[in-house]
């Protein structure tokens, strides 16, 4: 029995993408370049060769299977994202003038309650910028990547350094629900390391968290305790921070009525209640940064540029 020819991948081409070429020339061949993935053009009367449209959506399509997405957030874009509010609206407006005018951009903190939406809307993002500018991004639960260094490092000895080397080096990261691990010594160094080398390197970065930025340095819930004063003043100085104020989209389900919307303000214990100890602070529109700005920075001579905030 003979044995099947092994098929020869093009020289400088990775596994997967050529795998992925393979699919994409099955499934329907490029009229452009016949599945060469080069066309040719004739520049100042010389004939030349660039690579095909089409090459370059294979390889956004396989760093989008590898951007780590949760399946449940794979449906997330900017066009269905629930804008019920205000609040919500504007921070609509805020995430499409981050895909516009990537990668001149700050990084973003997506603050609010639970069920606001800020996962759908930083997921939303990252998947844009990965397809319509070609950039390598990952999504990263928290407590999931504090899991995972600490596994690694158990198992193979790895340094941190190593196991995090692709969270620090990504065109794009987001680093969803920010302090919902229970804090640690260790867990606020190696935060503080993957916020501090992408603050050092420029590197934009989506947080999502629903810590509260509270004076009171008692208050468990606090960015103060739970990541660092240190963490924190860099939060202040790189971040445009978003303030996501509304109803939990988990309770009012997808597009609520305003008769929706008063009854979960009535009747839901997570819903702001005058009084209420503990409630979720509502912000006015257009807070960013605040009274750290600058503090503890200027050892890494960071400009704290505007680029992508309007």
């Amino acid at each position: 029995m003979r044995a099947t020819p092994r098929r020869r991948r093009r020289p400088g081409v990775t596994a997967d993408a050529a795998a992925a070429w393979v699919y994409n020339r099955r499934a329907m061949p490029c009229e452009l370049c016949h599945d060469s993935q080069w066309v040719s053009e004739i520049v100042d009367g010389v004939d030349r060769v660039k690579r095909c449209a089409c090459w370059r959506q294979s390889m956004a399509e396989h760093q989008l299977t590898h951007a780590r997405i949760p399946r449940r957030y794979q449906h997330c874009e900017l066009g269905n994202f629930e804008q019920m509010v205000d609040s919500l609206r504007e921070a609509h407006r805020r995430a499409a003038t981050f895909v516009e005018k990537f990668p001149a951009v700050d990084s973003l903190l997506l603050r609010g309650r639970h069920g606001v939406g800020k996962t759908h809307l930083a997921v939303a993002m990252l998947k844009a910028i990965i397809t319509t500018k070609g950039a390598r991004g990952y999504f990263y639960e928290t407590r999931e990547l504090l899991k995972m260094v600490r596994d690694t490092f158990a198992a193979s000895g790895e340094s941190e350094m190593d196991v995090l080397r692709p969270v620090l080096d990504a065109d794009l990261l987001v680093l969803d629900d920010l302090g919902a691990e229970k804090t640690s010594e260790w867990v606020q160094e190696t935060l503080g390391l993957v916020v501090n080398t992408r603050y050092s390197e420029r590197r934009p970065t989506i947080f999502t968290t629903n810590l509260e930025d509270s004076a009171d340095t008692t208050n468990p819930n606090s960015m103060y305790l739970q990541l660092g004063a240190r963490t924190r003043s860099r939060l202040k100085e790189m971040c445009t921070w978003v303030e996501m104020d509304g109803p939990d989209v988990r309770e009012v389900g997808t597009h609520p009525t305003p008769a929706d919307i008063a009854r979960y303000n009535q009747q839901s214990p997570s819903a702001d209640k005058p009084g209420r100890a503990g409630a979720f602070p509502s912000r006015a529109k257009g807070m960013a940064r605040a009274s750290l700005r600058g503090k503890g920075t200027a050892d890494l001579n960071w400009s704290g540029g505007k680029g992508g905030s309007s």
